[in-house]
């Protein structure tokens, strides 16, 4: 094993990190705005939205991000629609974290009776007003697990964001093992990124649920 090989680039995984972080910071907000959304609309049944959402839930989590991100790097151009490689993931990243969102939001709306619907309807709340003090509260915490493991799913699916010409972690890592060859120290440095990245995720998804549960939501 290399330590000077590993001392002299690690900063470029560094930058990497930030890169991929940054992007998949930015996806992720966007992912849960769009979830949350088509989640609402097919709790309500909202005419033809509804019909719109499934469609999209069923081509977004039956494409691999992969594919999509193909898509829209090299499809769209054919069609004079230039985007750039951090628009494409970052639009990758929200278009097929929204699908699993949703069905997180969902999960967690449709576990909140209908009678406490109803009896806010009973008090005189507006619709809007018992979406955001009855539902959504209970809803979100339900959904907290499901939410938190779609998180880290979609932070590990960046490491396919190399194919538009992004320098993440999975570009430099190959990028050294073409150069220099030193496969055991680049996969070495790419797994601890990896690990220092999402551990502390997992742990804070972890307490956050334990916290939730002990508070009685989420049963």
């Amino acid at each position: 094993m290399d330590t000077e090989f590993i001392a002299e680039y690690i900063p470029l995984y560094i930058e990497a990190a930030k890169l991929m972080l940054g992007i998949g910071l930015i996806g992720i907000v966007l992912s849960l705005i769009v979830g949350l959304l088509i989640a609402l609309i097919q709790y309500f049944k909202v005419p033809i939205l509804r019909q719109i959402a499934t469609v999209y839930i069923e081509l977004s989590r039956n494409t691999p991000l992969l594919v999509q991100l193909f898509f829209l790097y090299f499809g769209l151009p054919k069609a004079g629609i230039y985007i750039s490689s951090e628009g494409c993931a970052i639009i990758g990243l929200c278009f097929l974290g929204g699908s699993y969102m949703a069905e997180a939001f969902r999960s967690g709306i449709e576990s909140v009776e209908k009678g406490q619907e109803e009896a806010a309807l009973a008090l005189g709340l507006r619709k809007g007003q018992i979406i955001k003090y009855v539902i959504l509260p209970q809803a979100i915490s339900v959904s907290i697990p499901a939410l938190c493991a779609n998180v880290i799913f979609l932070i590990k699916e960046t490491s396919v964001f190399s194919v538009v010409a992004l320098a993440d972690l999975m570009y430099v890592a190959k990028d050294l093992i073409g150069l220099y060859y030193k496969t055991d120290e680049a996969l070495l440095m790419l797994v601890v990124a990896y690990l220092i990245i999402l551990l502390p995720i997992s742990i804070l998804a972890a307490v956050l649920e334990r916290s939730l549960r002990y508070a009685g939501f989420g049963n």
